[in-house]
């Protein structure tokens, strides 16, 4: 049973969009809204940094990269988005493709080229939940979204090799 929490995060994820979307909504500069980007990107990466050690703290290390995806597609969806992704793909070499095609933050907005040219701004905070908590647990990445048509969404992840 629901106990709240998904309405409180659904409503805190929407304002947090809404707070950065009106700090340059008079502003046509794309450099603003880039930026207003990146700090929800940023403040999602803090988020999934500080998560993924509360949900992992009692649990063995993974033994691989994929079995780290595994485990973010799996138990980590769940505690966050209360799913698991609907799909993952990987070519092997450090390339993942998240799939959700029912994804929370866009299932509530009408279908529409308006609505879809905003879908950024409500995919960036989990692009940065994603690379938050796949670098605290050792694999640094750049993580994009990709949204053709709403609600679904594909995250590609690209692991850093050093």
């Amino acid at each position: 049973m629901d106990d709240g929490t998904d309405i409180l995060f659904d409503l805190l994820h929407f304002e947090i969009v809404n707070w950065t979307d009106r700090a340059h909504s008079e502003e046509k500069d794309k450099d603003k809204k880039d930026e207003d980007l990146s700090n929800l990107e940023y403040i999602g990466f803090s988020t999934g940094y500080r998560l993924i050690e509360r949900l992992t703290k009692e649990m063995p290390r993974f033994k691989d990269e994929l079995d780290t995806m595994k485990f973010i597609c799996t138990d980590f969806w769940s505690a966050v988005y209360k799913k698991q992704i609907d799909n993952l793909k990987t070519n092997h070499n450090g390339v993942y493709v998240l799939q959700d095609n029912n994804f929370r933050f866009l299932s509530k907005m009408s279908n529409g080229k308006q609505y879809l040219e905003a879908a950024p701004k409500y995919v960036a905070f989990t692009c940065g939940i994603i690379r938050g908590s796949l670098s605290n647990l050792n694999i640094h990445c750049v993580v994009k979204a990709e949204v053709q048509s709403l609600p679904s969404c594909k995250f590609h992840i690209q692991i850093q090799r050093t």
